[in-house]
């Protein structure tokens, strides 16, 4: 069979939804075209015309860079049907209403290309009874797609079969939805919200009876069920107003209407909450409205108090002694939340309970195994661990009794017992529904392996579950050297790949010491060194706790010297004679940033944020940053048919002098910190496969490091440019005294300090100007402010 290629993807219907899905399309270069009703007044996309400009305003950005909106090609179902003959794969996103769905889809049938997919982004709705409306010839080519809202950062979707879906159809979908668009997918069978929603709105809901029961607030439920859990940072409520109270209660009526005590014995639990209820009548739909559970004013969150209808202060922590549990080990955590006096502590325990509970009741009909359920709950909910897992580390067998002697005991939210096979057969003999063969199939009585497409080859650390023992990217491999600093090691025997251990990936003289050895290593007796690591992290930047110590013995002098050695290695790897690719994924900040920069290639995951932020502690960045900036400018202009170089320093100058950082891999190049020939990689795990294979293709390519060249400069005149705007910026009281002086000395090393304006110049000359700059400002008393408060705060210090 030919390999299924996307050319053009169509998604149906310019809501929420479907405007960010095709937003995010454009993210990862694929051609979308996005259809809507025809408007019944002014021009006929008027419907689509305003989803994409609503696009620009959304927070979280749905767009990597805004402008991008432009190539959504917009089209309505009156004029444009053609154009869906054109596209591989057709989304259907318009509202959660089976009689419209169902509607649309004998209009288009007649368009739709004869191997095109056809998939419903319905969060809950029947796949198969929505594939009843179709010809015979589109059903083998239709299942459901659910993406998480906001589809660009969420990092689930589920797949629905029918019986009527071919398994290639999937498996081509699976592929392209992994690769293409960076997610993780799960298959889900064809019940009521599927999995993510199935287990997690009745999560929410079982949350929101438990509150009840124990009088809890709104404040403190998010503070015990947030990051101290080890779930998302929102907690539930908050959660709730972004997901959208109304989206929620949409959700929450499906479960209504197409389940029963019979098919659910939770059913009793799934009557809305009167709160939800009240919120609703009110108009309160959460963070689209700007009030929901929460309300902003100003600087203040307010909660919402449901006995006297108005909002009240909010802010109410919990108790700490609850903190210090929620740190211990998994089994006697458990064992401390259920033997707690206080309503918190029991609060925590009902809701690990039922959902222990509700997991293993449901999930055989809902999943074909329970790494399903975990991933499901993990991607789409944002939890560091699915239930399975955080009962399986717990002690299955000890979790599993204390479960069902609550539910014997007339304790938990129904009186469904426990599934035999939880204390019966392999599961309870092995102490776990994960094992290095797979997850539990509770219909077969095995463990499934995960599946293998041939995409995921391209993962060599996928994400696993507790119990899988998969290969640990920190162990892998083979080992050249090790320390505490850094790991250089290699996978293949062709490329060396350093990856920084120290905290926050902080670059200190051990990472430079060990990045110049692997640099060495791959000069000697390999294809290139590749600077990867396996979290969501590149590099904070420079270790400044690290300088410390030298900067009070030996003064500024110290700190020159160990600046010193940093520039001379980012020459090194710029002019190496093997390619050095950084692999950059989460934050590259500060000498990260600089550490990408002076690599040969970067090739970046597409939630990377690059930037140089030293002001934000008082100081200009000094390995390198402002170098390759104006170096850059010069290049630019060389391009170009301009003599004039400081509309070409402009923006890297801002960049520095403003702290801006790139926040997607496609704001960073626009910035100058990636550039056209980077590549950028929608899917975070393939970015070491990516990485190493740029490395081996540049080295297969006869490869050579640039040539060292003079370049031009902005000189005294850019400085004199440059500081006139910094003046009437501290004048007008955007900018602070010492902001203004840190954006004067940045101003005088990227334009080369007092030379004539065009006066060519070297790297090491720029270098040791912004080694000068850098050191000055560390005797600097409000730098010294700025670099204290950072470090015992973590926030910047404006002075």
């Amino acid at each position: 069979m030919s390999r299924f290629q996307v050319r053009k993807v169509a998604v149906l219907g310019a809501g929420v939804m479907g405007a960010q899905i095709a937003a995010h399309l454009v993210n990862v270069k694929v051609p979308v075209v996005l259809f809507d009703l025809p408007a019944k007044e002014g021009p006929k996309n008027g419907i689509v015309t305003k989803a994409v400009e609503g696009l620009k305003k959304l927070k979280p950005a749905p767009l990597g860079v805004a402008e991008d909106a432009v190539l959504i090609q917009q089209a309505n179902y009156e004029e444009h049907m053609d154009v869906l003959k054109e596209c591989d794969l057709i989304i259907e996103a318009i509202a959660e209403r089976m009689d419209w769905k169902l509607d649309l889809y004998k209009k288009i049938a007649p368009f739709v290309a004869p191997h095109a997919i056809v998939a419903s982004n319905t969060s809950g709705l029947s796949i198969t009874k929505l594939s009843e409306a179709l010809p015979e010839e589109i059903k083998p080519r239709f299942c459901g797609i659910h993406f998480f809202n906001p589809p660009r950062y969420m990092a689930l979707v589920e797949l629905i079969n029918t019986p009527t879906t071919q398994s290639q159809v999937l498996d081509d979908l699976e592929a392209f939805v992994t690769s293409n668009l960076g997610k993780g997918v799960v298959h889900a069978k064809d019940s009521p919200n599927f999995i993510a929603n199935r287990v997690g709105i009745a999560g929410m809901l079982t949350t929101m009876k438990e509150v009840e029961n124990f009088g809890l607030t709104f404040d403190v439920v998010d503070d015990l069920t947030g990051k101290k859990l080890g779930r998302a940072s929102s907690g539930t409520f908050r959660t709730a107003d972004v997901v959208g109270l109304d989206t929620m209660a949409h959700v929450i009526k499906t479960l209504q209407d197409t389940l029963s005590i019979e098919t659910d014995p939770f059913y009793a639990s799934f009557a809305t909450p009167e709160v939800l209820k009240t919120l609703l009548e009110m108009g309160n739909l959460g963070q689209k409205t700007k009030a929901g559970f929460f309300k902003k004013v100003g600087r203040d969150v307010l909660r919402f108090d449901l006995a006297s209808k108005e909002y009240v202060p909010a802010g109410e922590k919990a108790d700490e002694v609850y903190g210090r549990m929620l740190k211990k080990p998994a089994a006697e955590r458990l064992k401390l939340l259920r033997n707690a006096e206080g309503k918190q502590g029991q609060f925590l325990w009902a809701i690990l309970r039922n959902s222990f509970h509700y997991a293993a009741i449901h999930l055989a009909s809902i999943a074909d195994n329970a790494r399903d359920v975990d991933f499901c709950m993990r991607w789409g909910f944002g939890m560091q661990q699915g239930p399975f897992e955080l009962w399986q580390e717990a002690g299955w067998l000890e979790v599993a009794k204390m479960v069902q002697e609550d539910i014997d005991a007339g304790k938990a939210l129904c009186k469904a017992p426990l599934p035999k096979w939880v204390f019966e057969g392999p599961v309870a003999e092995r102490g776990g529904v994960h094992q290095p063969e797979g997850s539990f199939n509770p219909t077969t009585g095995k463990f499934v392996a995960p599946r293998s497409l041939p995409v995921y080859a391209r993962q060599h650390f996928p994400e696993s579950v507790l119990g899988a023992n998969a290969p640990s990217a920190t162990t892998a491999g083979k080992t050249l050297f090790e320390d505490e600093s850094i790991r250089l090691w290699t996978l293949d025997d062709e490329v060396v790949i350093a990856s920084i251990k120290t905290k926050m990936h902080a670059i200190g003289p051990g990472v430079v010491e060990g990045l110049l050895a692997g640099l060495d290593m791959a000069e000697k007796d390999y294809k290139g060194l590749v600077v990867w690591s396996p979290d969501d992290m590149f590099s904070a930047g420079a270790d400044l706790q690290s300088m410390l110590p030298a900067f009070m013995i030996g003064g500024a002098a110290a700190i020159d010297g160990a600046e010193l050695e940093m520039q001379q290695a980012m020459l090194k790897l710029r002019y190496s004679n093997v390619p050095v690719v950084s692999a950059v994924r989460g934050l590259a900040l500060g000498g990260g940033c600089e550490l990408a920069v002076y690599s040969s290639r970067r090739v970046a995951a597409m939630e990377s944020y690059i930037g140089l932020v030293e002001v934000g502690v008082g100081l200009v960045p000094g390995a390198g940053g402002l170098t390759y900036i104006a170096r850059r400018a010069a290049e630019n202009m060389a391009l170009s048919t301009s003599k004039d170089l400081l509309p070409f320093l402009t923006e890297g100058f801002t960049g520095a002098a403003m702290a801006k950082v790139g926040t997607s891999a496609l704001e960073s190049r626009k910035l100058g910190y990636l550039l056209d020939s980077d590549v950028i990689v929608p899917h975070k795990d393939e970015l070491l496969f990516v990485a190493i294979n740029e490395a081996k293709a540049l080295f297969a390519g006869g490869y050579r490091a640039p040539h060292k060249r003079l370049f031009p400069v902005a000189g005294r005149s850019g400085i004199a440019t440059i500081t006139a705007q910094l003046v009437n910026m501290r004048d007008g009281g955007f900018i602070s005294g010492h902001d203004f002086h840190i954006g004067k000395l940045i101003a005088e090393v990227v334009c080369g300090g007092q030379v004539d304006a065009g006066t060519l110049v070297s790297e090491e000359y720029l270098m040791t100007l912004e080694r000068k700059a850098f050191t000055s400002l560390l005797t600097n008393a409000k730098t010294q402010e700025r670099i204290m408060g950072m470090m015992s705060t973590g926030k910047p210090v404006r002075n």
